[in-house]
């Protein structure tokens, strides 16, 4: 496989390309005399349609001063908050592989669904303005008790610049209905004679977004090996499960199955998260034709950095984004990655991360929505 000689990372090729063997027992033995062991070759990122969207490879950077805050360990925040896309994050290398689907299936107008500040939504808005696309976006009334600004500023507001047609869905955690809220939609499209793309919420539809975090950790590994760095843990915010499960996928086709990755929960328990995490990890896998050794029980998720919940701040996060801010010059979102942030710093504190360990955050963006949290940063800093 060219993982367990000390093949760098640099050295294999971008589109990651794997012969496997597999030994198949079941199989009768042939007639013929032939084998039953069964060569598999793996699919390479190459023979997925997709687009240009993203800025790459993103900064890894040094945060020398939190690191020192946090007992002198070594940190590392690799920065897909410099994506570029309509003020970047991890949604553009996830787009590359639905946009490149779309494409080359003859669409005219791409639906989305999210929140009402969904980076996700903005970034799909701005990539299909970008490749000359319709765009019909669904906000779903998931977070309650906000006001007016989270209504019509942050990624509202870009949503609309980038000349995306805005529909509303009531619920906020019914992704099923809120996928067939956009079939709806698509057939109405379909009526009126164009080619809908539905990328859907809910998990069972190719996860085609993960490739681009299979593609992401190979670039990151290359970067660590230039530095002469290891890599002992990343911190990742989990939501959907498309990064957190590219990155275990892409760990795993280089045979850094020991690497820890541990999961932020930013949406739902811990348990439900790992069971999202391992389904999408499984789909991808499949995609790429590759067999993964990764049990539901490898996955490390944490909700202790959840509360009061989705789309909810809890003091510990503001304080984390001001430390990220004041420290190293991050800005980070109040929904998913300030909250990995907290996570980072507690399980730093707690010995869970140990001192000695070379650790990656994994910065995803989301700084539009920052700005129409104002209000829990003006509190505080009144407190």
């Amino acid at each position: 496989r060219g993982f367990e000689d000390n093949t760098a990372p640099s050295a294999l090729t971008s589109c990651l390309l794997v012969w496997l063997v597999y030994t198949v027992p079941e199989h009768p033995a042939s007639p013929w005399g032939l084998s039953t062991t069964l060569l598999v070759i793996m699919k390479p990122l190459s023979e997925f349609p997709r687009v240009t969207l993203a800025h790459k490879p993103t900064p890894l950077d040094s945060m020398e001063r939190l690191g020192q805050l946090l007992g002198g360990r070594t940190l590392f925040v690799k920065r897909d908050d410099c994506t570029g896309l309509a003020m970047g994050g991890n949604k553009a290398r996830q787009l590359e592989f639905y946009f490149g689907d779309a494409v080359s299936k003859g669409a005219t107008t791409i639906l989305v669904t999210g929140a009402v500040q969904s980076n996700y939504v903005r970034s799909v808005a701005a990539a299909a303005a970008k490749l000359g696309l319709e765009c019909e976006v669904q906000l779903e009334n998931r977070v309650q008790g906000m006001g007016d600004e989270y209504q019509q500023s942050g990624n509202v507001l870009l949503n609309r610049l980038f000349g995306a047609t805005i529909h509303t869905y009531p619920e906020g955690e019914d992704e099923s209905g809120a996928d067939r809220s956009l079939e709806n939609i698509a057939e109405r499209i379909k009526d009126q004679g164009g080619k809908p793309y539905v990328i859907h919420l809910a998990v069972g539809h190719p996860p085609l977004g993960a490739l681009g975090y299979v593609e992401a950790t190979n670039e990151l590994l290359s970067q660590l090996e230039e530095r002469g760095a290891s890599l002992d843990a990343i911190i990742v915010p989990s939501g959907s499960a498309l990064t957190h499960a590219g990155i275990l996928v892409g760990l795993h086709l280089h045979g850094r199955n020991d690497t820890k990755v541990y999961g932020i929960c930013v949406r739902r328990n811990r348990r439900a998260q790992a069971e999202r995490v391992f389904q999408v990890a499984s789909q991808t896998a499949e995609l790429l034709n590759f067999r993964m050794s990764l049990k539901q029980d490898d996955i490390m998720t944490f909700d202790d950095y959840l509360q009061p919940g989705y789309g909810h701040p809890s003091p510990d996060t503001i304080k984390a984004i001001k430390l990220g801010a004041q420290t190293e010059g991050l800005l980070l979102d109040p929904v998913y990655s300030g909250k990995a942030f907290t996570g980072l710093i507690s399980l730093s504190e707690q010995g869970v991360l140990k001192p000695e360990t070379n650790i990656v955050f994994l910065h995803t963006g989301g700084t539009p929505a920052l700005f129409v949290y104002q209000n829990h940063f003006i509190n505080t800093q009144q407190a």
